[in-house]
C-alpha cells in the first residue's frame, strides 16, 4: 500500500499538483521525498513515464520508467541513482 502512496505523490508532484491528502508514516514520506529528486531526473533524462521510485537501504533509489516506442510497446528502464 505504501508504495502506491509514494507512486501518486510522486506522480502528483512531477504533474505539477499539490500531493493526495493522506496520512503516512515517516519514514515513507522522507524516502518519498529524497528519491522525487532522482525520480525526476530520471524522468527528464529520458522523457519516460514514471513507473516507480523506491529507496534502498545503501542510499541509492531504484527508479523505473517507461520509455514511449514508435508505434510499439514502450520500454521499460531501470535504473539505480544516488538520492
Amino acid at each position: 500500500m505504501s508504495s502506491q502512496v509514494i507512486i501518486a505523490a510522486l506522480a502528483a508532484g512531477l504533474a505539477g499538483f499539490p500531493p493526495p491528502a493522506v496520512t503516512v508514516p515517516a519514514a515513507v514520506v522522507s524516502a518519498a521525498g529524497d528519491c522525487s529528486v532522482a525520480a525526476a531526473q530520471v524522468v527528464a533524462e529520458t522523457g519516460g513515464e514514471l513507473l516507480s521510485a523506491q529507496p534502498t537501504s545503501d542510499g541509492k533509489c531504484v527508479v523505473t520508467v517507461l520509455i514511449p516506442g514508435n508505434g510499439g510497446r514502450p520500454k521499460k528502464l531501470t535504473v539505480r541513482v544516488p538520492m
